[in-house]
């Protein structure tokens, strides 16, 4: 796998996005949902999911350490790089602040509050915005990546709404019924021009006659 993509940076980062967006369902509908009698479930499985996050969050920002020291980048793509290091380091502090809170309040077999609910959002809110600024360093400014398409000819674009199966195939001619329909002024020449004589020859028994 380390000769297809150049670090394993790509590998873990959807983990802490998934466990994170998890950890906030499931501890919402056990608290909204509480008279349920898979409320207690739901809490217990939202716990196991937050310190997942964090794990695979502490995980990716190691990996991620390693690309911003090692992939090929710009001025911009540097400092798109930096914004994106410094929400994940943001982002892994509050996850594990949050874990180190849940595994306290469990201790002490304190409730579920409404105050942890939105710690859980504003710790989901930091993913999100991390995996943004995550994107917009490859999709934008193409870090990480070790290959581009190159076009060909004069390159390839597409009417809008159409697809690849549309199209027609290189160097093909697309014809439509239309160009082969004659035209009301085509059927109105061809009633008017007298037709056309074959010609033909006479043997030499045969008189000539005159057309």
């Amino acid at each position: 796998m380390i000769e297809i993509i150049p670090n394993f940076h790509p590998f873990f980062v959807h983990f802490p996005i998934a466990f994170t967006t998890a950890t906030l369902f499931f501890f919402a509908a056990g608290k909204l949902f509480k008279e349920n009698k898979w409320a207690v479930q739901s809490l217990i499985f939202s716990r196991w999911m937050l310190w997942a996050a964090a794990i695979f969050a502490v995980v990716t920002a190691v990996f991620g350490w390693f690309a911003y020291n090692s992939v090929d980048h710009d001025e911009a793509g540097h400092q798109a790089m930096t914004l994106h290091r410094n929400w994940a380091l943001v982002t892994v502090g509050v996850l594990l602040l949050l874990a180190a809170v849940d595994g306290w309040l469990r201790r002490l077999t304190v409730a579920a509050t409404y105050g942890f609910l939105a710690m859980l959002m504003v710790a989901w809110l930091l993913v999100l915005s991390t995996a943004w600024h995550g994107s917009e360093v490859v999709y934008r400014h193409g870090l990480g990546v070790m290959s581009l398409p190159e076009p060909e000819g004069q390159g390839h674009s597409h009417e809008p709404g159409a697809v690849h199966d549309d199209m027609p195939a290189h160097g093909e001619v697309e014809h439509s019924d239309e160009a082969h329909e004659p035209s009301h002024d085509d059927a109105i020449t061809s009633k008017e021009a007298p037709p056309k004589k074959t010609g033909h020859t006479h043997t030499s028994e045969t008189a000539p006659h005159k057309d």
